[in-house]
């Protein structure tokens, strides 16, 4: 997942905006072409709104995928698993809460208590 999705991402579930990224592994990768994010709202790399900012880091931001992590909702609670660079924003309904567990336990220090408070 590129950090510019987060300019367009909102929970499927209350539909907040932004959501929160907590990283687990991330890689470079050479932008393709004059690759350039263009964020409008929220700049995901930096986790802040593109108004208060003076010139993001936007070729920078082009360098990184996030291969795995998890996407958080403050309002409702709910975090979402980015899994193979897929953010998989499921409602309740068809989430697998084995693999919810499985995904959590696996990045437990990482998590910060908030994903694994939440779990079925």
């Amino acid at each position: 997942m590129r950090y510019r999705l987060l300019d367009v991402l909102a929970c499927p579930m209350c539909r907040s905006f932004p959501l929160r990224l907590v990283v687990f592994r991330q890689r470079g990768q050479e932008p393709k072409g004059s690759e350039s994010p263009a964020c409008e709202l929220y700049c995901g790399l930096l986790g802040k709104p593109v108004s208060e900012l003076r010139g993001a880091p936007c070729s920078e931001c082009m360098k990184v995928t996030v291969e795995e992590g998890a996407l958080y909702c403050e309002k409702c609670g709910r975090w979402y698993p980015i899994i193979d660079e897929i953010p998989e924003l499921l409602p309740d309904d068809l989430r697998d809460a084995k693999r919810d567990v499985e995904f959590a336990s696996a990045h437990g220090m990482q998590v910060k208590g908030f994903i694994l408070e939440r779990l079925p």
